[in-house]
């Protein structure tokens, strides 16, 4: 297990060098590697005035300075300005260090369709950033998601006094819990117990930073993020509970079992706290992709009752931008109707198709190939540049009075 990133969450215009001693002991003090520290703003359309894509140079030089790796600039919402979506791509575009997101979906159950289509957009154009595609590795689309979650690109500040969080990569805790177990309540049990464990020593060694550097603590998102090697890896840790392959029956039970475990542990808990399928990021469900076992529907339905959504999915280059919004609008829909934060980092890969192979110069990146999309979008009602507000599911039973 790895702390995937310890999180700070601040306010644009706090002085970087006041923060410097908390990022430095912050990098050590954990009984497990510390692989970055990052910092989330509150979202940019909101203090960044027009343009001034220099002040963006800026924050992310002192940030630098004070020891953070990476920041991201929070999302592009929904009641923001669409300009700031073109914005998002310029400083994308010019700085690897500075992530975003764009909300398609709000906490109100909003959805914008104008904003999906614009998101689309979006998407084609930043494919084309970096020869290798690697413009839509630091830009997301959220749906229904709080502000105060760890992982990237996701993460953003409401706003107050700066606070932090931790973002946890822990497939491999998985993987050791189902290890030479005989049932499933064994398995589930381990897991609990285990997250359980290691929880316990992260939140100890948090409230002391918390104390000593006056910090809020907010939490813990405990995704079994995983990591491309077969001990960190949450597609395998499927394939141990008995999925064939990830992509076969069975898998969505996997998903859910898993997910179950994790919101069954006590700990402090913010963001996801739910299960990882990153196609790029896992060599098995990379691997499975390659093999057209795992498809983009599969890993929408996994959505469901896991968490994050899609995340870095290779699709083909000339992917159409009605076929990217239908698959946002099918991500906020999710999201939306079952009350849960969702993501969807979708990656075409400039001048490749479908089966193509995929290999990168990246230690995060699994070796794949380009996954198949349907070739037809959204079309007729659905391309609307209006909001449609949709209610989280309720079902019929839970409406009516129980009668025996």
């Amino acid at each position: 297990m790895d702390i995937r990133a310890v999180t700070l969450f601040s306010e644009h215009y706090v002085n970087p060098a006041a923060h410097a001693p908390f990022i430095q002991a912050a990098a050590t003090a954990f009984h497990v590697p510390v692989q970055s520290l990052r910092l989330a703003t509150t979202p940019f359309p909101d203090w960044l005035e027009a343009g001034d894509l220099g002040a963006v140079t800026q924050l992310v030089k002192g940030w630098q300075t004070a020891g953070i790796t990476y920041l991201s600039l929070g999302p592009v919402q929904i009641q923001h300005d669409a300009h700031n979506i073109h914005l998002l791509h310029e400083i994308i575009a010019m700085n690897d260090a500075v992530f975003g997101s764009v909300e398609v979906a709000d906490q109100n159950g909003r959805i914008a369709f104008g904003r999906i289509q614009a998101t689309a957009r979006l998407i084609r154009k930043l494919s084309t950033t970096h020869a290798n595609g690697f413009g839509n590795l630091y830009m997301t689309a959220i749906a229904n998601c709080p502000p105060h979650t760890p992982f990237f690109p996701v993460a953003y500040h409401s706003g107050g006094p700066t606070a932090f969080a931790i973002a946890v990569e822990s497939a491999d805790i998985a993987r050791s819990a189902f290890r030479a177990t005989t049932t499933l309540a064994e398995a589930r049990e381990n897991l609990v117990t285990y997250i359980e464990q290691e929880a316990g020593k992260l939140a100890d060694t948090a409230a002391r930073l918390s104390a000593e550097y006056n910090l809020p603590f907010l939490g813990i998102d405990f995704c079994l993020a995983p990591f491309p090697t077969n001990e960190k890896s949450i597609g395998g840790a499927l394939e141990d509970l008995g999925a064939a392959f990830v992509g076969a029956p069975g898998s969505l039970f996997a998903a859910a079992f898993i997910t179950d475990a994790i919101q069954r542990a006590s700990y402090p808990h913010c963001g996801f706290n739910g299960l990882m399928l990153p196609v790029l990021e896992d060599n098995v469900v990379a691997l499975r992709a390659a093999e057209g076992q795992l498809s983009i529907a599969d890993l929408l339905s996994y959505s469901a009752v896991c968490g994050v959504g899609l995340d870095t999915v290779p699709l083909p280059g000339d992917v159409d931008e009605t076929v990217l919004a239908g698959i946002l609008l099918d991500v906020a829909a999710l999201a939306v109707r079952l009350n849960k934060p969702l993501t969807a980092r979708l990656m075409p890969m400039p001048g490749l198709a479908a089966g193509d192979p995929l290999t990168f110069d990246f230690p995060y990146f699994a070796d794949s190939r380009v996954m198949k999309v349907h070739a037809h979008g959204i079309r007729g009602l659905m391309q609307t540049s209006a909001e449609l507000k949709l209610n989280p599911y309720a079902s019929r039973l839970a409406a009516k009075p129980h009668s025996d």
